[in-house]
């Protein structure tokens, strides 16, 4: 079936026209792929959605006003992983075209919210943080993030959750770590609060874990698996750093 195939087998319909479809018409206009509007013709769910994609991963890359070469490597190898070669190339010639134009990406967004379930929205929303954490995720960045988030219908828990494991990683990487700064994340990592119960802590943790548990995601692939696994991860060591700082089983 195919990354794409995946993907939208997880989705209530993702369907175009109004807004969304005069964006994918702007870029078929200037597209480098001369193939890409005999694929459309062939699978229009797929092929519009892929557009999508790149314009949302595209706008995050120019957040800060500059594409660094980490997150460009980034990209390559989550596109590489799930399109394969061919595609993939493909899509980087796409998003080369697409980062030279300003595109509505709130229309992809609300396109999203309603077309797209909701693991599949967060799964999304990992994506386009793990490309940006690829060096130093900046203001801008985050602000973007969050509007994306909140067009896409995530909730702010689910979005302070998984931003608290990218900064995680950028707080910790090759660094000391900060214990208390650590036990801040973890508690946004369950979406929690300091001061909650012990028994609130493992419903918090029971919860998590189901709703970011690997197998929730295997039918889109394996990169998407591993996105999932890497907050799973997050969500496991977050708890044991919790019991081990109140002192419970």
């Amino acid at each position: 079936m195919g990354f794409l195939g995946s993907f939208l087998g997880g989705a209530l319909g993702f369907t175009v026209g109004g807004p969304i479809g005069a964006i994918i018409g702007v870029f078929l206009g200037s597209a480098i792929s001369s193939n890409y509007g005999e694929k459309k013709k062939k699978n229009t769910s797929q092929n519009d959605f892929k557009v999508s994609l790149l314009i949302l991963i595209a706008t995050v890359l120019k957040a800060d006003g500059k594409v660094t070469k980490s997150e460009l490597q980034e990209t390559k190898a989550f596109l590489r992983a799930n399109f394969g070669e061919e595609e993939a190339l493909e899509a980087l010639q796409m998003l080369k075209n697409i980062l030279e134009q300003d595109y509505d990406y709130k229309s992809i967004c609300l396109q999203i919210n309603q077309g797209l379930n909701y693991s599949s929205k967060l799964q999304l929303l990992q994506i386009l943080f793990k490309i940006s954490s690829a060096d130093t995720i900046e203001s801008s960045e985050l602000r973007l993030l969050q509007t994306m988030a909140t067009l896409m219908g995530i909730s702010m828990g689910d979005f302070q959750s998984i931003q608290a494991i990218y900064s995680q990683h950028q707080h910790f990487h090759g660094q000391v770590k900060d214990t208390r700064k650590e036990l801040d994340l973890a508690y946004q990592i369950l979406e929690i609060d300091k001061n909650a119960s012990d028994e609130e802590i493992k419903k918090a943790y029971r919860r998590m874990a189901m709703k970011y548990h690997p197998d929730k995601v295997s039918t889109l692939g394996d990169e998407f698996k591993e996105i999932a696994t890497e907050k799973f991860k997050a969500v496991k060591n977050a708890y044991e750093l919790i019991k081990k700082e109140k002192g419970f089983a």
